[in-house]
C-alpha cells in the first residue's frame, strides 16, 4: 500500500508527474483535528473540483499557534492518518507555518479551496494559484458542525 501522507519534497515529485500528464490538482488546508461529518462533506466537494486532491495539514505547533495551547486534541500523526484514510483525499502534506503559504508557492495547484467562511481575496496563496492561472474557489459549508462546537458540547455534558 502507497502511503498517502508525503513530505513536500516528495509531493513536489509527484506534483510534476501530474502536471505531464493535465491532471487539474485541488490544493486545501486546515487542522482537521476531530473529524466531523462538516470536514468529511467539505473534501469530498473539494475533491469533485479536480483530478487530486491534496490537504496540507497544520502541525502540532501550529495549531497550538492558531487554537491556543489547549489544542490540537489529537495529534497530528492521528490526524495525518485519518485524513489520509478518506477516499476523497489523494496527498496528506503537514506544514509547521501559519500559513501554507510556503506549500502553496511550492506545489501551485491547479485549484485553491477554503470553506465559504473565507472570502476569496484573503485566501492565503490565493496570488500564486491565480498568477498561474488557476482558480480560487470557497466551498459552502452544508453541515454546521466543527471541533469547537464539539469540544463545547463534551465541556457542556460533563459539567
Amino acid at each position: 500500500m502507497i502511503d498517502p501522507i508525503k513530505s513536500l519534497v516528495e509531493l513536489k515529485k509527484i506534483r510534476e508527474k501530474l502536471k505531464q500528464e493535465n491532471k487539474i490538482v485541488v490544493f486545501t488546508n486546515g487542522c482537521f483535528d476531530i473529524l466531523h461529518a462538516g470536514h468529511v462533506d467539505y473534501l469530498l466537494k473539494a475533491k469533485l473540483l479536480g483530478d487530486v486532491l491534496i490537504v496540507g495539514l497544520n502541525s502540532d505547533s501550529s495549531v497550538r499557534k492558531l487554537k491556543g495551547d489547549r489544542r490540537p486534541i489529537t495529534t497530528e500523526k492521528e490526524r495525518a492518518f485519518v485524513i489520509s484514510q478518506l477516499k476523497s483525499v489523494d496527498y496528506v502534506v503537514l506544514f509547521d507555518e501559519d500559513t501554507p503559504y510556503n506549500l502553496i508557492s511550492e506545489l501551485i495547484p491547479d485549484v485553491l479551496v477554503k470553506g465559504a467562511d473565507w472570502k476569496i481575496e484573503n485566501i492565503v496563496g490565493r496570488d500564486v494559484v491565480e498568477n498561474k492561472g488557476g482558480k480560487v474557489i470557497n466551498i459552502k459549508f452544508d453541515i454546521n458542525q466543527s471541533t469547537s462546537k464539539i469540544i463545547n458540547k463534551i465541556i457542556e455534558l460533563n459539567q
